[in-house]
């Protein structure tokens, strides 16, 4: 591959790097690919780079079980399951369509290790404290990402939250729900995953204790009413 940053730098095998071909030609070709950048070469930069960027984080030293939220068209997701081969990913999406394009991704690719959920995140119970990692990008205001996010990790997870340019207020919110949900912010990382790359950055939040009982709330209310506002 020949995008900066994706195979020099995560050292994907040729096998690897064969299943991210197979990815980006299902997304090229697949009229129901529920993202606009579909075009191979943005897509290597905006999706697979930009999902790869992460392996560099520690809280993926030792990840078994791992959960992407939202996760459309299976960024990042899917490029991570690639690369991490020994962990389970779970693809948690709301929309059965798009549930039925991650499939698709998945069987294109050759990936195993990743099983699309048709579920919304509040109302995955078999979830529930499972998970060594949960993944978000472009998903909702953090304080809502970390609300959905806490009750599906075990004590010692962590949530991996993608994010553009800095928002204080959104900052400020998302401190306060965490220490509500048994969260704490540990590293706030700015990555340049592809050229030209901007204001990006990851967010990583681990739990140091259980999440309180009425957690995660029902359906629909972490937006309505989130925490730390």
């Amino acid at each position: 591959m020949s995008a900066p940053g994706v195979e020099p730098t995560y050292g994907l095998t040729p096998r690897q790097r064969e299943q991210i071909e197979k990815l980006l030609e299902l997304l090229a070709g697949d009229a129901l690919a529920p993202t606009t950048v579909v075009e191979p070469r943005a897509a290597r930069a905006r999706h697979i780079a930009d999902s790869l960027c992460a392996l560099s984080l520690d809280a993926f030293a030792h990840a078994r079980s791992i959960a992407d939220l939202g996760s459309g068209a299976g960024f990042p997701g899917i490029p991570l399951a690639i690369a991490l081969p020994e962990a389970s990913f779970w693809l948690l999406e709301s929309s059965r369509r798009k549930c039925e394009f991650l499939t698709r991704a998945c069987e294109a690719a050759g990936v195993t290790n990743a099983q699309a959920v048709w579920a919304r995140a509040e109302e995955w119970r078999e979830g529930l404290g499972r998970n060594d990692v949960v993944l978000a990008r472009a998903v909702a205001p953090q304080a809502v990402v970390l609300e959905y996010a806490a009750p599906l990790l075990r004590v010692g997870g962590s949530v991996v939250d993608w994010r553009g340019k800095r928002d204080a207020r959104d900052e400020r919110a998302a401190e306060a729900a965490a220490g509500t949900l048994g969260l704490r912010a540990v590293e706030l990382r700015e990555v340049t995953p592809f050229a030209g790359a901007s204001h990006r950055h990851l967010h990583v939040f681990r739990k140091v204790e259980e999440t309180p009982a009425g957690f995660p709330r029902r359906a629909g209310i972490a937006r309505k009413r989130p925490l730390g506002r």
